[in-house]
């Protein structure tokens, strides 16, 4: 980077800065290709290992899942905790319960839930900038916008690293955290949910401050749209003013205001009073919740779904992978003819042609990898049946020379 130049606008929040900088030689561009390139190759190997290990992974999945339906106890509506079940996988479906109330003190919200979360936003300058390369006498330059607006974050923005800090400053520090609280037991039916189960307890929704009771708030504070703001002038607020929103997941208790309590559905081995994770033969763990009423047999259903989704979204990941390494892998090549306008254009064409191709038959080559390896017998059916329309075409072909 030669220079910069920097031109304010006639908007105090909008100014631009253009940069010139010398262009690259040959041996500079081909440095960064072979940069390109490693990164290529280590991204290619990635993609094979995902690809690969997705099918076993899949397979290991699908095996535990149908032999817990084939060992699951349910324990029917009116569930009791029965001695006899000790170590084996059960299947439930109660209301959520918790002992005591969670509440926040700053704010004097008391719900009867699994989980309060309590999100802070502050109104921030955030810097926003655009960019755009172009050639003026022999030279590249980059024009670069820088736009500043006030808007709500969940996060610090450290005004220190904008390109222009003055009159654009935030604090340095948030007032008040966001913070998750979780009810420190939690019940379905006589069972006490593990730590494994009470985290897929995520159904979260925003607590309605005009439904709420009526809150003693200090004086500072006032309720606008389902927030707390720490300004009396919420439709004006000023840099550094913070605003809190509340909401709950997984309501228990007896019937509220906000409605019944959740009913959860539970597939987990039970160890006294306590619902835990069940291991496998395969190897996995079972430790499943629902937020719905279910049989055993629909969340086995559902498991298998969400299973096969898993399988065709890392095969997609996996081919992506390989698509975009080999893209890096062979643009040395373009490089190489960068100089020459409509070769170079010819070869971008076919080397994203050429990408494309590849890495659709080598993450086919490595999913049926996978297959012989994790699924060998399956494999050889597929094979034979394969070849079975190739024998019969032979075997035909041969009759008719007979006669």
């Amino acid at each position: 980077m030669s220079s910069a130049q920097t031109f304010p606008g006639k908007d105090p929040n909008q100014h631009t800065r253009v940069s010139v900088k010398s262009n690259p030689g040959f041996l500079e561009r081909l440095s960064e290709t072979a940069g390109g390139t490693l990164v290529g190759v280590g991204l290619f190997f990635l993609s094979i290992y995902i690809l690969f290990t997705n099918e076993g992974r899949a397979l290991q999945t699908a095996s535990s899942l149908d032999e817990g339906l084939s060992l699951v106890v349910s324990l029917g509506p009116y569930a009791s905790l029965d001695l006899q079940n000790n170590n084996h996988l059960v299947h439930l479906s109660a209301k959520l319960r918790t002992a005591q109330p969670l509440h926040d003190p700053n704010y004097r919200v008391v719900l009867q839930a699994v989980k309060l979360k309590r999100q802070v936003e502050m109104y921030q300058w955030v810097e926003h900038q655009e960019s755009r390369d172009y050639k003026e006498n022999g030279e590249t330059k980059t024009e670069t916008t820088y736009t500043y607006n006030t808007e709500w974050k969940s996060e610090l923005v450290n005004s220190r690293n904008f390109d222009q800090e003055i009159g654009h400053q935030n604090p340095s520090a948030m007032p008040v955290e966001s913070v998750t609280v979780v009810a420190p037991e939690v019940k379905v039916g006589p069972f006490v949910l593990s730590k494994g189960l009470v985290e897929q307890i995520n159904n979260f929704q925003t607590l309605k401050l005009s439904d709420y009771s009526a809150f003693n708030l200090d004086p500072f504070f006032t309720i606008h749209d389902d927030y707390f703001y720490h300004t009396p002038s919420p439709l004006r607020p000023e840099v550094g003013v913070v605003r809190v929103r509340f909401s709950f997941a997984g309501l228990s208790g007896e019937t509220s205001h906000l409605g019944p309590a959740q009913t959860a559905s539970v597939v987990a081995m039970q160890r006294g009073d306590q619902l835990k994770a069940f291991k496998t033969r395969s190897g996995d763990n079972l430790e499943i919740l629902y937020l719905d009423d279910l049989s055993a047999e629909e969340i086995f259903e559902k498991e298998h779904q969400h299973n096969k989704l898993k399988t065709w979204g890392l095969r997609a990941a996996g081919w992506a992978l390989m698509f975009i390494s080999i893209q890096l892998t062979m643009r040395i090549i373009y490089t190489l003819v960068d100089w020459v306008p409509l070769l170079r254009e010819l070869v971008s064409v076919g080397l994203k042609i050429f990408a494309l191709c590849v890495s659709c038959s080598l993450s086919l080559i490595t999913i049926g990898a996978g297959w012989l390896f994790y699924r060998p017998f399956v494999a050889a059916a597929l094979c034979a049946l394969a070849l079975f329309p190739m024998f019969l075409a032979r075997s035909g072909l041969s009759a008719k020379k007979k006669e």
